[in-house]
């Protein structure tokens, strides 16, 4: 299932290229320990880097050889021509050991610099001439200006200026105060720093998830299990004890927790509908058919295996973790074809809808169909809020906390109202960027004028915060950034780093812990086992081979660009990871008793098995590439 951080795709937090003396313009830095560092990638002819000057000119007073300053090219010499000259004139400068120098005389000149200022400031620090103009058209330095804009590029720059504190993306406000935070580093500001880094990495919400199940597994199976369950099994009410909000904290991780995941799964799949693989239908084929096949293969084996009292299990092998599936792809590098990753992330949101349609159709628990009318009405008030473009948060969380209650009492997973949310969040056209600019350089130009009104009149004790102006000027610039995001990219934004890294681990924690002393010693409990195993291990990707080939020989479909047989194999393979919807179908087809258990040890064998088979395949045949670069594999 689809999981999700609060880093935008493509932007790399930590600094690809670690700062090197040799190769890096570094001031400062001197101090025997306790060093930390700036890396800014600038353009000379940037306003906004010469906005900021004065602010690191601050933080050099203040930390002294303790802050490393190092700054790398980055010209926009469409947004600021002649950006790329001055660069490397820098860089000339540096040839005769003033880099420093020069970079502090083209800030200290007027904005407007052309050639001729350039060489005037050259001169004026006394540089050789002769040389400084040979050097200015030497490949070697325009080299040096090519390499730092690359590597910010890699970095995911797209703008000037972009810093980087002690190596770690920075994206916090550029005042002096929160600057000095960053650098001094507080507990608060290292913990915060060390959980976006850590959530950054493509595997960090599956390796909490693996933790969370390990730590489930070990408490399930040692003197610590009486109190694991007493946990997991006690009560806990919302209302008067009793009655139908009173679940077990299990309960409440399944159906509660879950249905903020759900909700994240509802926006990747509209997402998807509207703006991304799903979109084009002749795109959106392969996968589709692909995700049905995928769901088919591993029940038709399961229900072989399982024809009596134990084919209600048939759904446990048949969902797909992406999570885990693309963190592996990601682990294998940048040599796997990004075609590949979208294709396994395509089918996942099938995957999902197929899901959730097993869990809403199959496994109704007590059902109460009155209670469904409620459901429609919340349903029908949550379209009319979208219709009306109701904006604001709260109307719609009150009536989904109100389908919540209404699913739960109807008997069908109330997680599911995530689901529905996630259809009728609004969302809004992409705003137009100068009348936003407009506003916020407003409301930031009358503060500073407020500013520097009070300094020229010696008003040291005027306190800008407490005029009327601060507040007009917050709300602004408040306005200004809200509306660069939509609700639902809000609620987005806001959620995902939860669901991965808390969410989703509280409900393995709660749904993984099963003893493994299980007897097997029965032909339903070996027939369980089995049929989940060789669902995921061989059903899936099978399920997954066939379909893709029929619809490709059909030309229903196309085959994903630059994909091989084998790497597509190996993809498939990856499919058969089981999740945590997995192990919620174990709980909904075994609602008591020694199934459910079964089940999900047959998920965590099977699902070990997929992982290190499907990256088998894929390092085999990356491997394999490599060394022999002119042989291609036959493409899907």
């Amino acid at each position: 299932m689809a999981e999700g951080t609060d880093v935008a795709p493509g932007v790399a937090v930590r600094l690809q290229r670690p700062i090197d003396p040799r190769q890096d313009r570094v001031r400062g830095g001197g101090a025997a320990d306790d060093v930390v560092s700036i890396v800014l990638y600038g353009d000379y002819l940037c306003p906004y880097c010469r906005r900021l000057r004065p602010v690191l000119d601050r933080l050099r007073q203040a930390l002294g050889e303790r802050l490393a300053y190092v700054f790398r090219h980055f010209p926009n010499e469409r947004a600021h021509p002649g950006a790329t000259f001055i660069a490397r004139a820098a860089e000339a400068a540096a040839r005769q050991g003033k880099f420093w120098e020069m970079h502090d005389g083209i800030y200290g000149a007027e904005p407007s610099l052309d050639e001729e200022q350039v060489l005037a400031i050259a001169r004026d620090l006394g540089l050789d001439m002769d040389r400084f103009r040979h050097d200015l058209e030497d490949g070697e330095v325009a080299r040096h200006v090519d390499e730092d804009l690359a590597d910010g590029r890699r970095n995911g720059v797209t703008g000037t200026p972009t810093l980087f504190v002690d190596g770690v993306r920075y994206d916090g406000a550029w005042d002096f105060y929160s600057m000095l935070e960053a650098l001094e580093r507080p507990v608060g500001a290292q913990v915060k720093r060390s959980a976006r880094v850590f959530a950054s990495l493509p595997a960090s919400g599956g390796l909490v998830l693996i933790l969370a199940a390990a730590a489930a597994l070990l408490l399930a199976n040692t003197p610590l299990a009486p109190y694991y369950r007493l946990f997991i099994e006690s009560s806990f009410s919302i209302g008067p004890p009793g009655g139908a909000l009173t679940l077990t904290v299990g309960a409440w991780f399944s159906e509660g927790l879950l249905a903020f995941f759900f909700l994240l799964v509802g926006l990747e799949i509209r997402r998807e509908m509207t703006a991304g693989s799903l979109t084009d239908w002749r795109a959106a084929v392969l996968p589709i058919v692909a995700a049905f096949g995928g769901v088919l293969a591993p029940a038709a084996i399961y229900l072989t295996m399982n024809p009596g009292p134990t084919a209600p299990g048939w759904s446990v092998p048949t969902a797909t973790d992406v999570a885990f599936a693309l963190g592996i792809l990601a682990l294998l590098g940048e040599r796997v074809p990004v075609a590949l990753r979208v294709f396994v992330a395509a089918l996942a949101v099938v995957d999902d809808i197929l899901s959730m349609l097993t869990l809403a159709i199959f496994y109704p628990h007590a059902f109460e169909a009155i209670w469904l009318l409620g459901a429609g009405v919340a349903t029908a008030l949550l379209f009319a809020l979208n219709r009306a473009r109701v904006y604001a948060g709260w109307p719609y969380a009150v009536i989904t906390i109100a389908l919540w209650i209404f699913l739960h009492a109807a008997g069908v997973h109330a997680a599911l109202a995530g689901v529905l949310l996630a259809a009728f969040l609004p969302t809004r056209p992409a705003p137009a960027a100068s009348p936003l600019l407009a506003q916020a350089a407003t409301a930031l130009a009358a503060l500073e004028h407020v500013e520097n009104e009070a300094k020229q009149a010696g008003d040291e004790k005027r306190r800008i915060e407490q005029e009327p102006i601060w507040d007009w000027a917050s709300r602004n610039l408040s306005a200004a950034s809200e509306r660069l995001l939509s609700p639902a990219d809000r609620v987005e934004r806001a959620v995902a780093p939860w669901s991965a890294h808390v969410i989703l681990p509280l409900f393995a924690l709660s749904a993984t812990g099963v003893a493994l002393d299980v007897d097997l010693s029965s032909p339903e409990a070996r027939a369980v086992l089995w049929g989940v195993i060789l669902g995921l291990v061989i059903g899936k990707p099978l399920g997954v081979l066939l379909a893709s080939l029929v619809a490709v020989k059909l030309r229903v479909a196309a085959t994903p660009d630059g994909v091989t047989l084998r790497n597509f194999v190996g993809a498939a393979c990856l499919c058969g990871i089981g999740d945590t919807v997995a192990l919620l179908m174990a709980d909904q087809a075994f609602p008591a008793g020694l199934g459910s258990a079964v089940a999900k040890i047959g998920v965590l064998l099977g699902s070990v098995l997929a992982a290190a088979l499907g990256a088998a395949i894929l390092a085999i045949d990356l491997r394999s590439r490599t060394a022999t670069p002119a042989v291609r594999e036959q493409e899907v």
